[in-house]
């Protein structure tokens, strides 16, 4: 379809805060994820690529030409915003067929087209139905249907499922998935949420006060967050600081709050050190081991195939999954008994130093 490439595209607002520069490709037929928390800067990339909001500086290229000059209708773009925006006193077939008769296509193509979406997308039975009498979930598949009625080359999608509930969105996120591989479109994904990216996306930009902090798939950066902020955003370590004692043949002894854990990894001896553990990765035992520390349950909370632990090990928090339903009902009992936790060496990622990012306070969208 095409291949899209950021190059220090930068936006300032009157109030001095700005997003970017951002350098980003996204490959032809690619599906990458702009994440980030509130304020990131997510939507107004999304809104410079699609021409909505006029970059200050940089450039953006459509398959190695620019097309900053090109107004928005003319990008070939199709985008799906979090509210759908659908025309509530028309029918479903109406919505979907909306820019096409406004092309000036034939009825029989119009029609063809529409039909063929409507099945694609599984909404042939509520095309006759009026918008207001569809649910929340059905609105969005008329919206992505609407979308991509003109073929459109790249399809931008802002946050299109937060407002549904857990079950549809999970639905609906295999689905965005499902599509995007069958017509292999370029696709862009905006989301504040982890789980939303890494269900969907080939590829993951993660945001931060309007600047690209890492790029990955999405097990790359789960595995090695390039910096603390990221580790902490995705939630998929336990973050420990602290400061090396000893050092030899690759493998690190680290302080942390008066607890010696051993780490795989360089590092001058004195230098302080953050890393990070993922909870899969930490090691419950009931009776004390070598290489494992005192710690008090907090919670145990059951989720799908597992339960996550949260214990107090000193004055640090460590959350754990655990899958032994035996395990955790005798945690879930330990009461103010202490239970042994620790980690291999080799299962800790080091947490290169996060750089400080300049804002002015103000969120950016």
């Amino acid at each position: 379809m095409v291949r899209v490439e950021l190059r220090r595209l930068r936006r300032v607002f009157g109030d001095g805060t700005s997003v970017g520069p951002v350098d980003l490709t996204v490959e032809d037929g690619q599906f990458m994820t702009l994440l980030g928390p509130s304020g990131a800067g997510k939507t107004t990339t999304l809104r410079m690529i699609a021409g909505f909001i006029r970059p200050d500086s940089g450039n953006l290229l459509f398959d190695g030409e620019s097309v900053l000059q090109i107004p928005p209708r003319d990008r070939g773009i199709g985008m799906v915003f979090q509210s759908t925006a659908l025309f509530p006193h028309m029918t479903v077939f109406q919505n979907i067929a909306f820019s096409l008769d406004m092309a000036g296509w034939k009825h029989e193509d119009v029609v063809a087209r529409v039909e063929e979406l409507a099945s694609l997308l599984r909404i042939r039975r509520l095309l006759r139905r009026r918008v207001d009498e569809i649910s929340g979930g059905e609105a969005q598949r008329v919206a992505l249907a609407r979308a991509l009625a003109r073929d459109p080359r790249l399809l931008l999608l802002d946050e299109p499922l937060s407002a549904l509930d857990p079950q549809l969105r999970e639905r609906l996120q295999l689905e965005i998935r499902r599509i995007q591989r069958k017509l292999g479109i370029t696709t862009i994904y905006v989301t504040h949420s982890q789980e939303e990216a890494f269900a969907i996306s080939d590829r993951i930009a993660i945001l931060r006060d309007g600047i690209v902090v890492q790029v990955g798939e999405p097990e790359d950066v789960y595995e090695h967050p390039a910096d603390e902020f990221v580790a902490r955003f995705l939630g998929g370590g336990n973050i420990f600081k602290g400061q090396v004692v000893a050092a030899s043949n690759g493998l690190l002894t680290v302080d942390v709050h008066e607890i010696r854990f051993e780490v795989a990894g360089e590092s001058p001896v004195g230098s302080t050190i953050a890393f990070s553990v993922k909870p899969e990765d930490i090691i419950i035992d009931l009776d004390a081991g070598a290489n494992l520390h005192p710690a008090y349950v907090q919670s145990v909370i059951p989720q799908l195939g597992s339960y996550r632990v949260t214990l107090r090990l000193n004055d640090q928090q460590v959350v754990a999954i655990v899958r032994s339903t035996t395990l955790a009902r005798h945690l879930r009992s330990a009461g103010d008994m202490a239970v042994y936790v620790g980690f291999e060496p080799t299962d800790v990622a080091i947490i290169p130093p996060s750089e400080p990012v300049a804002t002015s306070g103000r969120d950016i969208a």
